[in-house]
């Protein structure tokens, strides 16, 4: 009997909330005019800040990591050239970089797709990816994570390296 009354003091506790949160709808000819005391200087709003510039950039510099060897992997990727780190197939679409006046950011669009051992090739993700944030929008993949370093003018020798 008492977890009864239990069960129903708490159905009530948790439909009172929602109740009681219903807000009318906003009518601005109804909203109180709230005026600056007086001798209080009333300066505008600040100007946006203005649209950060990105200038394209030809090479992105990536970083895979195979979770069954533990290895990483640093390694260039040409725009619009596919380069391969295990199974995966990965071509850059495009890759931006920040211009130097403002806080550092590199961005890349790639396509990955994994090819299977039947010989089939599956999607595995298509998107950007920044490198100040990679987990904002990471590649989900059980074997492999590949994610955004940099963004360069060119490729340069000796940038493929690997580590234990």
């Amino acid at each position: 009997m008492s977890m009864r009354l239990i069960l129903a003091g708490l159905a009530l506790v948790l439909a009172l909330p929602a109740t009681a949160q219903e807000v009318p709808p906003a009518d601005p000819a109804a909203a109180p005019d709230v005026q600056a005391p007086v001798g209080a200087v009333q300066r505008p709003a600040p100007p946006p800040p203005p649209a950060r510039k990105f200038d394209p950039m030809p090479v992105a510099l990536l970083q895979g990591l195979d979770k069954v060897t533990a290895r990483t992997s640093t390694f260039e990727a040409k725009v619009g050239e596919p380069v391969s780190f295990g199974q995966l197939t990965i071509v850059v679409k495009a890759c931006q970089k920040a211009s130097p006046i403002d806080p550092p950011e590199s961005a890349a669009f790639l396509d990955a797709q994994e090819k299977r051992s039947d010989g089939t090739v599956v999607p595995v993700f298509q998107g950007w990816m920044f490198a100040s944030s990679p987990a904002l929008s990471a590649m989900e993949h059980p074997v492999y994570d590949v994610w955004v370093k940099d963004c360069r003018k060119s490729d340069s020798k000796a940038r493929s390296s690997s580590k234990q």
